[in-house]
């Protein structure tokens, strides 16, 4: 039997295309936190449908679906901002181990009133803003971690990991929630959240204290805020990052449609509405299991573009399969699985360049940009495809936002091209 060099295989075989695991070999807290996030988000993804399915069933109203990104989105960028300083000036472990915790008590407030039997659109609301609030913080604190953990050229590929460990749960969590839901109510799926949320929080309690690096001085305040957000000014490379993922974000985000669609156009239940959730992440998952090849991309900045480009094509392609073949759900899944493999590509480029291109110091609160744009961006892309599929329908909502997205990415690249000269060899922010 003749030996085979795995060396040779990473750089000339199978492993220059297939995915890179070595930030799970080669540290073990990454291990585990990777761990807990792929199992807690298989409940959060369950739990998010529900909710939306809840709000759907109540009012009816796709505007009623759309608002809940309205909801979330005040207390994401007020804490989002705030929680990057806070995790620049305190232990980044403990900030993320207490959201951790606040987060886990709002689920069980959701299966509260799941078994009660409730049916307050103003609860589900309140629940939600709550909830966008803890993530705006813990989300910032997750982020800064993993630099710590594992060596800048494992970067791409931890990123990777993780956007993978996210979709895992959004490809699963819908489908398994569409039948939970179907067969044992909404409670059961706010029962897994709860149950799988513990996994996470195990792993925050595993890792050693993450203190920032260089001087802190008293509470956090204003001050601190301004301090990154001046920064980030004169980072452009890095702010253009935000500015195109929120051409794709707020005007080609489909999520707050599905109810509709599942329910009405394609005249489902539950389970097609799990496949509408999951069909984005089955193709980032996809575009996941063949990504060996991000660690090789110097130009980051051209391919965030491209990503972001085809995401919008993607979307666009599933309104016109749901406005000319209404009877074929497969159809409009497959477009919306490929605009989940060009976010997953452009999600890693951008993690990644903002770790390489910031300063340990004011990390944290760029990151909290990061969340604020990365998170508020969909909540707010949920509130405008709602009130357009109100004027309109859900399908051509879905056809102007692709379109909207590739405009406009396009216009903002003409106006700063220097993003695509970004080269991760010497970053510059």
């Amino acid at each position: 039997m003749v030996a085979v060099d795995n060396r040779f295989v990473t750089r000339h075989g199978r492993g220059r295309w297939f995915t890179d695991l070595r930030p799970l070999r080669e540290s073990a807290d990454f291990r585990r936190l990777w761990i807990g996030q792929s199992v807690s988000q298989l409940g959060q993804q369950m739990a998010t449908v529900t909710v939306a399915y809840q709000v759907w069933v109540i009012t009816e109203s796709p505007f009623a679906v759309g608002t809940l990104g309205i909801v979330a989105l005040v207390p994401l960028v007020a804490l989002g901002l705030y929680g990057g300083a806070l995790v620049d000036h305190y232990d980044r472990r403990a900030v993320a181990l207490w959201t951790a915790a606040g987060l886990w008590i709002c689920t069980a407030v959701l299966l509260a009133q799941a078994l009660l039997g409730l049916e307050s659109v103003a609860l589900l609301y309140g629940v939600v803003a709550v909830q966008s609030g803890l993530f705006a913080v813990n989300s910032p604190a997750r982020s800064a971690i993993i630099p710590r953990l594992v060596p800048a050229h494992l970067l791409p590929a931890a990123n990777a990991l993780g956007m993978a460990a996210y979709n895992l749960g959004f490809t699963v969590g819908p489908l398994l929630g569409g039948v939970l839901i179907a067969w044992r109510g909404i409670g059961s799926t706010y029962a897994v959240d709860l149950l799988t949320f513990t996994a996470a929080l195990y792993a925050l309690v595993r890792l050693p204290p993450i203190p920032p690096q260089g001087e802190r001085r008293g509470v956090p305040g204003i001050r601190s805020v301004v301090e990154g957000i001046q920064w980030l000014r004169r980072a452009p490379n890095l702010r253009m990052t935000f500015i195109v993922d929120l051409c794709a974000m707020v005007l080609a985000q489909p999520r707050a449609l599905f109810p509709a669609l599942a329910l009405t156009v394609y005249a489902g239940g539950p389970s097609a509405l799990g496949l509408l959730q999951a069909a984005p992440a089955i193709g980032s998952l996809v575009a996941f299991a063949f990504s060996g090849w991000v660690s090789r991309v110097h130009r980051q900045g051209v391919a965030v573009v491209v990503a972001v480009v085809a995401y919008g094509a993607a979307v666009s392609l599933a309104g016109v399969a749901a406005i000319g073949l209404p009877g074929i759900l497969w159809l409009v899944v497959v477009m919306l699985a490929l605009s989940g493999s060009a976010d997953m590509v452009s999600a890693a480029y951008r993690s990644t360049m903002l770790q390489q291109a910031a300063p340990d110091a004011l990390r944290g609160r760029l990151q909290g940009v990061f969340t604020v744009v990365v998170a508020g961006g969909p909540r707010l892309g949920e509130f405008v495809a709602g009130t357009v599929a109100e004027l309109t329908s859900e399908a051509e909502a879905m056809l102007y936002g692709g379109v909207a997205c590739m405009v406009a990415t396009l216009l903002v690249v003409t106006w700063q091209r220097g993003l695509l000269r970004y080269d991760a060899r010497r970053p510059t922010p």
